[in-house]
C-alpha cells in the first residue's frame, strides 16, 4: 500500500502524524480529526471518518461510541478539547503501532514506515527476541523496538505527551446460561450467514482447508452468492500434512469452484527470505508460508478478496487445550488440604517410580500450576529451561517472567470466571490478534489480495458470549454446541473430522531438501553469532531434528532461522 505522513491538529505542542494510505479515511473540522484505518460500521451500517466524528459529539464518550462500532478497523480521535485517543476493534484485526514522545505521536499500520522515518532511531528490544522465541510472535503491546508499541485489540490508548492510559473498551459478559439451545443453534448460523453476506463484496473467494471454520465460511458464501463461489486450498505430498481430501468434500457439497496447489518444498525455498522478511517484525508461524502461497494462488485465479475461516475454535471452544484444562482444573478446584493430600501421596520418589504413577504425578504437576501459567506447560522456553536456551547476554537485560505475566494480565481482564471463557478470551489476544491475524493478514498483503474475517465480525463475537462455556464445550466435546448448529449444513465427515490446518512440512522438506537444508544450516550459523541464544541450543536442535524430533525440532529451528532473515535486513548489526 501506498503511504503518506499526514498531520492531524494537535494541542498543548503535541504534533500528531498519521500514515495515511488507500485504505484511510480522514475528517476533521472545529470539533476534532478523525482518522480511520480499515472500515467502520455504525449500528451495522458502514460509516465515514466525519460520521464518526458526529456520533463521538452527539454520544459524548469513547466508551459510548465504542458501544455504537463493529468492523475491521483502528481509529485515531483527537477531539478538539481532549488528547488523542487511538482504539481498535474488539479482535484486534488490524494492525497499530505507535510511537509517542513530549512533543510527537505518530501511528501508523506499519512498523517498518514508522522505522523508515529520517527522525527515527529505534532500538531492537532484547525483551521483545525473549519474547519471541517464547511465543514465536511479539504480542502486543510491546514490540520490536523499545521505542515503538502497538494497540492490544478492544483497547484504547490516549496520550497527555510521552503519557499514555490504556484501558479496555470490549470485555463482554459471558452467559452461564441458555434457555433454548436449539433456538439459539438456528441463531448461531442465521448471523454467520448474515456476517458471510456482508463480507462477501467484490470480486471474492474463500480459503478452504476443508476444516469446520473454513467449510462454513466456504459453505455460507456458497449459499449467498449469485454465482459460484470460488474456494481454494493448499496441499502437500507429505503424509499427514495434506487435508485437501476434506477441502475437495466440502468444495463438492456446496458446488464450488474449488481450485487446489500443491505446494513444492523448492517453491518455499525459493520464497522462504521474501516470506520471514516480509512482517514487520519477527514472526514464527511456520503455516505463514501456506497463507502466502494459497493467497497467491487465489489471485492468479481473479480474485482480490479472500474470506478467511479464522476465529471458530476461539469462540466456540474448538481447541484439544480446552477440554485438557478443564481435567486439570478439577484437582485445582480442591480444597487446598485435600490437594496437597493427594499430592503428597501419589507424587513423590516412590510412587512415580511405580508403574502407571508416573502420568499420575505428571498430572499433579501440571494440575498444581494456575491458569493462565498452566497453558505454557510444553512451551520451548519451560521445557528446556531458560538458562539452556538464551545466551547471558540476552538474558542480563530481560524479563523472563514478562510472558507470563502479559498473559495473566489478559486472562484476568475477563468477566467470567469459567476457565474455559478466560482461555477463549486470552487467545482472542494471543492467538488471534497477535498471530493468526498477523499471519493471514501480511501473507494476503504480500498476494496483493484483501482479507476479510467474518467468522470474528462483532456481532458473532458477541453471540458467541451467550452460549455457555458448557454448552460450548460439554465434558471434553469440543465445539459441541457449534457442530449441533451445522448439523444438516456441513457434510457430516466434516463434522466429524479431527482438527488440522493450514500447516507446512518444514521439519520433513529440511531433511529432503537440500536447498532448504543448505538455507538452514548457513542461517543458523549466522544466528550464533547474535548472542541470542546459545550455540549448544542450535546445535541440539540441529542433531535431534535429524536423528528423531523432526516436527517439535523442525518448529525450534524455523522460529530461530526466520529470526535470523529478519534481523539480516532490519537489523544487520544486532547482538545482544
Amino acid at each position: 500500500m501506498d503511504s503518506q505522513w499526514h498531520r492531524v491538529n494537535g494541542s498543548n505542542g503535541l504534533d500528531i502524524i498519521v500514515d495515511i494510505n488507500d485504505k484511510t479515511d480522514n475528517y476533521s473540522d472545529k470539533n476534532g480529526a478523525v482518522v480511520i484505518q480499515g472500515y467502520v460500521l455504525i449500528d451495522n451500517q458502514p460509516a465515514t471518518a466525519e460520521q464518526v466524528l458526529k456520533t463521538y459529539m452527539q454520544i459524548g464518550s469513547v466508551s459510548g461510541l465504542y458501544a455504537t462500532l463493529s468492523g475491521q478497523f483502528w481509529i485515531l480521535l483527537k477531539p478538539a478539547s481532549s488528547p488523542p485517543i487511538v482504539f481498535g476493534d474488539h479482535i484486534g484485526s488490524q494492525p497499530c503501532y505507535y510511537f509517542n514522545s513530549d512533543t510527537q505521536l505518530i501511528v501508523s499500520s506499519s512498523l517498518k514506515s514508522i522505522k523508515a522515518r529520517s527522525d527515527m532511531e529505534l532500538t531492537v528490544s532484547k525483551q521483545a527476541l525473549y519474547n519471541y522465541i517464547y511465543f514465536h510472535c511479539i504480542p502486543a503491546p510491546t514490540t520490536v523496538y523499545e521505542e515503538v508499541f502497538k494497540l492490544e485489540p478492544g483497547k484504547a490508548v490516549s496520550f497527555a505527551g510521552s503519557t499514555k492510559t490504556t484501558s479496555l473498551l470490549y470485555s463482554p459478559e459471558f452467559a452461564i446460561k441458555l434457555e433454548n439451545q436449539q433456538q439459539a443453534q438456528q441463531q448461531s448460523l442465521d448471523t454467520i450467514e448474515q456476517a458471510v453476506k456482508s463480507h462477501a463484496k467484490g470480486n471474492v473467494g474463500a480459503f478452504l482447508s476443508g476444516g469446520l471454520d473454513s467449510s462454513t465460511v466456504a459453505g455460507m458464501l456458497a449459499k449467498t452468492q449469485n454465482e459460484q463461489a470460488k474456494t481454494f486450498s493448499i496441499g502437500f505430498e507429505v503424509p499427514g500434512y495434506d487435508e485437501t481430501e476434506y477441502a475437495v468434500l466440502t468444495a463438492k457439497h456446496f458446488n464450488t469452484d474449488h481450485e487446489v496447489l500443491y505446494l513444492k518444498p523448492e517453491e518455499a525455498a525459493a520464497e522462504f527470505v521474501n516470506v520471514a522478511q516480509y512482517f514487520d517484525e519477527p514472526f514464527g508461524n511456520s503455516s505463514a508460508m501456506a497463507a502466502y502461497f494459497c493467497a497467491k494462488f487465489a489471485k492468479q485465479h481473479g480474485v482480490d478478496v479472500l474470506l478467511a475461516g479464522d476465529g471458530g475454535d476461539e469462540l466456540f471452544a474448538g481447541n484439544e487445550r480446552y477440554a485438557k484444562q478443564k481435567v486439570f482444573e478439577k484437582y485445582y478446584c480442591l480444597p487446598s488440604w485435600l490437594g496437597n493430600t493427594v499430592n503428597v501421596f501419589f507424587n513423590n520418589p516412590i510412587t512415580r517410580a511405580l508403574p502407571g504413577f508416573k502420568k499420575v504425578a505428571s498430572y499433579l504437576n501440571q494440575a498444581r500450576v494456575k491458569l493462565p501459567a498452566r497453558l505454557q506447560t510444553h512451551n520451548f522456553v519451560n521445557q528446556l529451561g531458560v538458562e539452556n536456551i538464551f545466551h547471558a547476554d540476552l538474558l542480563s537485560d530481560v524479563n523472563p517472567s514478562l510472558p507470563e505475566q502479559q498473559l495473566k494480565q489478559r486472562f484476568d481482564e475477563c468477566k467470567s470466571d469459567h476457565p474455559v471463557d478466560g482461555m477463549l478470551f486470552l487467545d482472542w489476544k494471543f492467538t488471534l490478534a497477535d498471530n493468526d491475524l498477523v499471519k493471514v493478514g501480511k501473507m494476503c498483503e504480500l498476494a496483493g489480495v484483501e482479507v476479510r474475517y467474518p467468522l470474528l465480525d462483532k456481532n458473532i463475537v458477541d453471540f458467541s458470549c451467550t452460549v455457555p462455556a458448557d454448552v460450548k464445550l460439554p465434558g471434553g466435546e469440543l465445539r459441541d454446541f457449534y457442530k449441533k448448529s451445522c448439523k444438516g449444513f456441513l457434510a457430516d465427515e466434516t463434522l466429524n473430522k479431527s482438527k488440522h490446518g493450514f500447516g507446512l512440512p518444514f521439519g520433513v522438506w529440511m531433511k529432503e531438501n537440500q536447498t532448504l537444508k543448505d538455507l538452514t544450516i548457513t542461517t543458523l550459523n549466522q544466528f550464533k553469532q547474535r548472542n541470542i541464544v546459545k550455540e549448544s541450543l542450535i546445535d541440539q536442535a540441529r542433531n535431534a531434528h535429524e536423528s528423531v524430533h523432526t516436527g517439535y525440532y523442525g518448529e525450534l529451528i524455523w522460529i530461530m532461522v526466520v529470526l535470523e532473515l529478519w534481523l539480516q535486513k532490519e537489523a544487520p548489526g544486532f547482538r545482544a
